[in-house]
C-alpha cells in the first residue's frame, strides 16, 4: 500500500498519517520531518532549510526530492508507505510518478480538505514534541500533562513555521503550488483512487472515513 496524503496546512495530516501508519503497518514520511532534521543537524543545508521554512516558502523541488528519494531506499519501505506534504508542486508529482513506474507502484491519493477559515485557529493551536516529534493540539489533541509530551515528558514548543503570519503565506503557497499537483491526480486516475475526506470533522471522524477507504481499496486491490 502506498499512500499520498494531500492537505492544507493544519489540516491534521500529521494525526492521520500516525494513525494510518499504526492501523496499516507502513511508515509515515513526512518531507517536513525531513526538513527538520536537516536543521536540527546544523549542517550549511539545515540553515539554508530553516530560513525557507520560517518564511513561509517551500524548499527546492530538487532538494525535497533528493532527500525524500533517499529516504524511500530504506527497507521499511518496501512494503508500502505513506508520503505525507509530498508532492507538493507538480514538478514533484512528475518526479515521484517516474518513481511509482519503475517500482509497479499504483498509489492512492487521499485528499483531506477543510476550510480556510479553520486553518489559522488549528494551527496555531498545535504543539509538537522536541524530541519524539509527537504532534498535539490544544483544541482537539491535548496532551494529558498540560505542555508536556504524553510520551516522554519533553515541554512542548511552538515550531517557528506555525505562527500566523508565516501560516497565511503558506496557505496562498499550498493553493498556488500544491493545488495543481491535486488536479493531476484527479485527472489522471479518473478519480479512482483519488478520494477527497471532509476534514473539517473531528480527527476521530476523518480517520474512520480514511480507514473505511482504504480497507475498500485493500479489499479491491487483492481480487
Amino acid at each position: 500500500m502506498v499512500l499520498l496524503l494531500f492537505g492544507p496546512p493544519g489540516c491534521g495530516k500529521g494525526t492521520q498519517a500516525e494513525r494510518i501508519a499504526d492501523t496499516f503497518h507502513i511508515p509515515a514520511i513526512s518531507t517536513g520531518d525531513l526538513l527538520r532534521g536537516e536543521v536540527e543537524a546544523a549542517s550549511a543545508l539545515g540553515k539554508q532549510v530553516q530560513a525557507t521554512l520560517a518564511s513561509g516558502a517551500f524548499v527546492s523541488d530538487d532538494l525535497v526530492t533528493e532527500i525524500l528519494l533517499k529516504r524511500l531506499q530504506r527497507a521499511d519501505c518496501r512494503t508500502g508507505f505513506l508520503l505525507d506534504g509530498f508532492p507538493r508542486t507538480l514538478e514533484q508529482a512528475g518526479t515521484i510518478d517516474t518513481f511509482f513506474a519503475g517500482a509497479g507502484v499504483d498509489p492512492i491519493a487521499i485528499h483531506i480538505d477543510v476550510p480556510e477559515e479553520a486553518i489559522t485557529a488549528r494551527i496555531t493551536a498545535r504543539r509538537q514534541c522536541p524530541k519524539c516529534r509527537h504532534i498535539y493540539n490544544l483544541i482537539s489533541h491535548r496532551p494529558i500533562q498540560g505542555d508536556q509530551c504524553d510520551i516522554d515528558g519533553s515541554v512542548l514548543i511552538t515550531r517557528a513555521d506555525d505562527r500566523e503570519d508565516v501560516i497565511r503565506a503558506r496557505l496562498r503557497a499550498y493553493h498556488e503550488l500544491t493545488g495543481p499537483a491535486i488536479d493531476h491526480y484527479k485527472r489522471k486516475n479518473f478519480f479512482r483512487n483519488y478520494f477527497r475526506i471532509n476534514g473539517a470533522a473531528m480527527p476521530e471522524k476523518v480517520f474512520e472515513e480514511i480507514k473505511a477507504v482504504l480497507q475498500a481499496e485493500t479489499v479491491a486491490q487483492a481480487r
